[in-house]
């Protein structure tokens, strides 16, 4: 049995705990008009997911976005339910965190690289993912092109996940895919939905 299908085949028997989870959280997206997004890998310990599309907007203008994630990231995948709630701190040891409305908190991911202009990285794992044996890192690249910046993103997972990464990951890909397509409309100055 090649990895593929064992990775498979623990997804199918253990699905159950990992999809209830998920459907609570990260809603399907719709495509967000960017380059198709894709899994760019996946096995029984891990996924990488990768998204690419182009803004008009100089870098510095996109990076700037990026810790104004309150105006841009959908609500329906907080906690809060108010994406107002959320904001990151752009320098590294920074917080991607997320206000409570009973007065908690939740932190999101760790910012562990901040570079103006060029990209940000952050660690962590998102949503759901928080409650499984994973860890991963976020990055957004950026990349002047003309008329415009070049963003990629890619979030690597690993480690443990009940329900099998095979499961998981075109989820998690698609909840990304939603919140580049939301970036790149709220930098453009176009509706989010």
């Amino acid at each position: 049995m090649s990895p593929k299908d064992k990775a498979v085949r623990i997804g199918a028997v253990d699905g159950v705990s990992g999809a209830s989870a998920l459907t609570g959280f990260l809603l399907l997206a719709v495509f967000s008009g960017s380059a198709p997004a894709e899994v760019k890998s996946v096995t029984s310990n891990g996924f990488e997911v990768v998204d690419t599309t182009t803004i008009q907007a100089p870098p510095e203008r996109v990076y700037a976005a990026l810790g104004e994630i309150g105006r841009w990231w959908s609500s329906a995948h907080t906690y809060s339910q108010d994406a107002s709630n959320l904001s990151i701190d752009l320098r590294a040891g920074g917080c991607f965190c997320e206000r409570l409305n009973d007065g908690g908190s939740v932190q999101h991911m760790s910012v562990v690289y901040a570079a103006p202009g060029h990209g940000l990285r952050l660690r962590g794992a998102l949503g759901p993912l928080q409650m499984e044996g994973v860890d991963g890192a976020l990055s957004w690249t950026l990349k002047s092109t003309e008329g415009g910046t070049t963003v990629t993103q890619i979030y690597v997972v690993g480690g443990y996940l009940r329900g099998g990464m095979v499961q998981w990951a075109p989820k998690v890909d698609k909840v990304l895919d939603e919140q580049l397509g939301r970036l790149k409309r709220y930098v453009e100055a176009k509706p989010l939905d």
